[in-house]
């Protein structure tokens, strides 16, 4: 049986690295050599990026349109590339950073011109509604041949799918300056009071609104720009961009105009960069002018421009390409890396990683000026590990610690994946859920009532479902149960899971306590309390607890429980043995429920750790399942 375990995750699409695909002789070309497909491979892990597939122009058509389709017998390569190196996301960054590892070029300096009159963005304040942020650049003098311009393209949309999250935070703009005229307004209007022709359009729409609803029913566009179209469809006001003239320049984050698209001709490009965040705004601009200004005919400078806010006279020129400065000690890399590095050398590896770099005698450390190309350096560690990625990490050698202890595993984690194994070999499958859930389903949805001494509560939950931490594992199954409702029930389905849940306890230092929990539940045409009650049998057989001589015991009034089971050995010592006693709880149908009672043989007595029984026809209609079920939850905490 194929079991969906419901994990309740945002798609992973989130998290993944991006990939660069690039055409491998061009690449090579930029290079100033060959390689083998073995060298190149060997040098890409030293570089510390991942040469994932070679293949080409055509196959890549062909797996992306699932027909025949034509295309080039070009070797392409495609790189994983760390999230945070948005600086090799287009084959120039990755060509220049390759060049500058090996010592075959110096970092290039970026420099701003000094224009005879600035070009200027007037920032309306109606902006401040929906998208208040906006930064821009220009790139003069620009050749733009057909490779370049694709490059410059593919870096945008790497860019919107990276460190904009799919252009929520920040969107770029990019037009052919000689088509329109500034200054350039940042304005917000209403949908109904936007008239423009959208790039790839051959009408002009009289509405923005009804251009997003093209847009999210167009064959063509629909799983392209049409998936965008959330960001702003629902506000009261669209951001916009104008010229001098009124000429609508681009719809952030959706478009740009048709009046204003670029070619492979266009020798002026006007780029801009609309962004929720100030921060975002600036290192997406900085990633996109510097990338691309190799292409100018005075490389690496890039005019700035001048971006008023009208609602309080505020100015700022952008982009802002000042080195940020860090410092990093050698004593704090020989702690993470083991290795003694002469300043000299350390100053070369950081070199090799297009960071400027110098030696302070008198703190012992390096100081370090990072381009505006290398935003993803935050703290010392990270001037650390571009240290250790030059060093190479196969270079750093095997040492034994200088501890005298050995790692081992925790004895719970121990118990609990012998437990596994013996549960799943009963035919049970392992669910795997989330530690978050909602108070609904903690406490509501189980017919229990919050207490409020028992969940750890959130106090900014992202959404509803992730109000709590679980103090129960119960909520989880019954959640990849409801997942599973299509498959077939008739013979059965069983469920379990090991892990821990969170309570409160005020005598503990934190004012709550982790506790691994044991539960299993099984479903089906009937309830299968024998099943649940076989599996919790040998549970305890495997921990070689035994059960009590005389079955009165397991009656045993709560009065009782001090005086525990007496059962011994031969010998005459007390022996850990269990017993389980019915018990009424609302979350169970009523007289088919049962605690779980321990002996651990301590002279205490008899403890609770768990309970078992059919659930309550209650609980499985908020949970939306329509088969009877059984379910029992337990600590394995005193077994460690």
């Amino acid at each position: 049986m194929s079991l969906v375990l419901h994990r309740f995750l945002p798609p992973l699409s989130s998290f993944t690295m991006p990939t660069v695909a690039c055409d491998r002789d061009k690449l090579f070309e930029k290079l100033g050599r060959t390689y083998t497909e073995e060298e190149f491979d060997e040098f890409c892990f030293e570089f510390g990026i991942e040469l994932d597939e070679v293949t080409t122009e055509r196959q890549m058509k062909r797996k992306e349109q699932m027909n025949d389709a034509e295309g080039s017998d070009n070797v392409i390569y495609k790189f994983d590339i760390p999230a945070n190196r948005y600086d090799l996301l287009c084959i120039e960054g990755l060509a220049r950073g390759m060049l500058v590892f090996q010592g075959k070029m110096k970092p290039p300096t970026y420099k701003l011109s000094t224009p005879a009159s600035m070009t200027q963005i007037i920032v309306k304040k109606e902006t401040s509604l929906i998208r208040p942020v906006v930064v821009g650049a220009i790139l003069r003098n620009i050749n733009l041949g057909p490779d370049a311009y694709n490059s410059f393209l593919d870096l945008q949309d790497k860019l919107h799918q990276n460190i904009a999250r799919r252009r929520t935070l920040a969107s770029v703009g990019t037009h052919d300056l000689d088509t329109i005229q500034g200054p350039f307004t940042y304005e917000a209007r209403a949908p109904d009071a936007i008239k423009f022709k959208p790039l790839f359009e051959d009408q002009v729409f009289d509405n923005a609104k009804t251009y997003l609803d093209h847009l999210k029913t167009h064959p063509e566009r629909k799983n392209t720009l049409g998936k965008f179209t959330g960001i702003i469809y629902d506000s009261p006001v669209y951001p916009l961009i104008t010229d001098a003239n009124g000429v609508v320049c681009s719809m952030p984050p959706i478009i740009n105009g048709d009046h204003s698209k670029m070619s492979t001709n266009t020798k002026n490009v006007f780029v801009e960069c609309t962004a929720t965040d100030l921060t975002k705004a600036h290192i997406v601009l900085n990633q996109c002018v510097c990338m691309i200004s190799e292409h100018c005919a005075e490389p690496f400078v890039i005019e700035p421009v001048e971006v008023v806010y009208e609602e309080d006279g505020r100015r700022e020129i952008t982009p802002n390409l000042d080195p940020v400065e860090f410092r990093a000690s050698l004593a704090e890399c020989k702690t993470i890396m083991g290795i003694d590095l002469e300043p000299s050398h350390a100053v070369e590896l950081l070199e090799k990683m297009c960071l400027e770099a110098t030696y302070d005698e008198a703190t012992k450390s390096v100081n370090v000026k990072a381009p505006p190309t290398r935003a993803d350096l935050l703290h010392e560690c990270d001037v650390v590990e571009d240290i250790a990625i030059a060093y190479g990490f196969n270079n750093i050698k095997e040492v034994i610690p200088q501890t005298n202890t050995v790692g081992r595993e925790l004895p719970v984690n121990q118990l609990t994946d012998l437990l596994r194994n013996e549960i799943a070999q009963a035919g049970y499958t392992e669910a795997l859920t989330l530690g978050l859930c909602s108070n609904d389903e903690a406490f509501a949805f189980l017919n229990r009532s919050n207490d409020g001494e028992t969940a750890v509560e959130l106090s900014n939950p992202a959404t509803i479902e992730f109000e709590i931490v679980r103090p129960t594992l119960v909520p989880g199954l019954l959640k990849t149960l409801r997942e599973n409702r299509s498959q077939k029930f008739g013979d059965g389905l069983k469920l379990f899971e090991i892990s821990g849940v969170v309570c409160l306890d005020p005598s503990d230092a934190v004012g709550a306590t982790n506790q691994r929990h044991l539960s299993a539940l099984y479903t089906g045409k009937t309830a299968g309390f024998e099943q649940i009650h076989g599996l919790v049998d040998r549970i305890f057989q495997l921990l070689d607890v035994s059960p009590p001589d005389d079955v009165a015991a397991a009656s045993l009034r709560k009065k009782d429980l001090g005086a525990g089971m007496q059962k011994k050995h031969a010998a005459g010592e007390l022996k850990k043995s269990y017993c389980i006693r019915p018990f009424e709880n609302p979350t169970y149908f009523p007289g088919r429920a049962a605690e779980i009672l321990y002996d651990d043989a301590s002279g205490n007595g008899l403890k609770v750790i768990g309970q078992m029984g059919i659930l309550h026809p209650q609980v499985l209609e908020n949970f939306e399942l329509t088969y009877p079920c059984s379910i029992v939850e337990m600590t394995i905490e005193p077994f460690v």
